[in-house]
């Protein structure tokens, strides 16, 4: 199921969480939505949910919106980062709203899952470890069989080994049945792995959105030597965003085309230069660090 939003505008009384975002997330396909803290990536999510009903703009799923339309929110789950559960319910007590909300719901799933998982589906969920807690939330979702999973945050708290289950199971629901994922996380390593395609959200705004490799493509870490440093007029022709120069020795970070780098750095008789592919986390860095939102060291008495 193919989700577009359109000029989608979130207030709370004055302040403006999401701002004139457009997305498109495409079908059977894992979405990353990154961004800083407070940028406004719950808020979206729980409009893209159909919880919060956009001020302006529209999300449309399969070209149907989603705002109090009963059909299309039971294709659509939203797993929280706090995961909900009524006050003493065990998760065979949550498996039964879940059936009433979710048509697809999968019986034999939902056993299997729970023996795969170990854990006791008669055991109240308040008295279960965060981890715990997490693990019964996918239970639930992956038993939904719903078209379209919503994220925020959802490998915290669980193990290394119950990470890579919950990944295996996700990528198998894409290939078998087209799930579509869209994941809000700050674990920008992790969703390196996983995502098709990023969004970079900030302030409420989207910064870019991209195909994974389109994102890595348009960046890279030049490190180069000179005799004498060059000119200003260098770091102009290969659009250099950041750098840092120790001696003779420059580090670059380049955006934009960099399919010709080799071929311009040559002009300028360099001593030596490496071409290194930059990080998800990197390029998130320096996406940040040009709008402002950088580190900055403190010292502290």
């Amino acid at each position: 199921m193919k989700i577009v939003a359109n000029n989608v505008n979130k207030y709370f009384g004055k302040f403006k969480a999401v701002d004139n975002t457009d997305i498109v997330v495409q079908s059977g396909t894992i979405h990353g939505l990154l961004g800083s803290n407070g940028a406004g990536k719950t808020t979206l999510m729980k409009v893209f949910a159909g919880i919060y009903e956009a001020d302006n703009g529209t999300v449309l799923y399969n070209d149907i919106p989603v705002y109090e339309n009963v059909s299309i929110k039971r294709e659509v789950l939203f797993i929280n980062d706090i995961p909900f559960y009524f006050p003493g319910a065990t998760i065979n007590k949550m498996a039964e709203y879940y059936r009433a909300m979710y048509p697809n719901f999968s019986e034999s799933r939902f056993k299997k899952l729970c023996e795969h998982f170990r854990l006791n589906p008669k055991k109240p969920l308040n008295q279960m470890s965060k981890g715990m807690k997490r693990q019964a939330s996918f239970i639930l979702a992956f038993a939904s069989k719903p078209k379209v999973m919503l994220l925020d945050e959802p490998f915290d708290g669980l193990d290394p080994i119950v990470r890579r289950q919950v990944k295996n199971i996700m990528m198998q629901d894409i290939s078998n049945y087209g799930l579509t994922v869209l994941a809000s996380s700050h674990n920008l390593r992790e969703m390196e792995d996983l995502c098709d395609a990023v969004s970079i959200m900030h302030k409420g705004h989207i910064l870019i959105t991209q195909d994974l490799n389109e994102v890595k493509g348009s960046h890279c870490k030049l490190q180069i030597a000179f005799k004498e440093l060059p000119s200003e007029d260098f770091y102009k022709d290969l659009n250099v965003v950041h750098k840092s120069i120790k001696g003779r020795i420059i580090t670059s970070i380049l955006r934009g085309d960099i399919s010709n780098v080799e071929e311009k750095v040559s002009k300028y008789n360099p001593l030596m230069y490496d071409i290194l592919p930059l990080t998800l986390e990197e390029i998130f860095a320096y996406e940040m660090g040009e709008i402002g939102y950088e580190i900055e060291n403190i010292i502290i008495e």
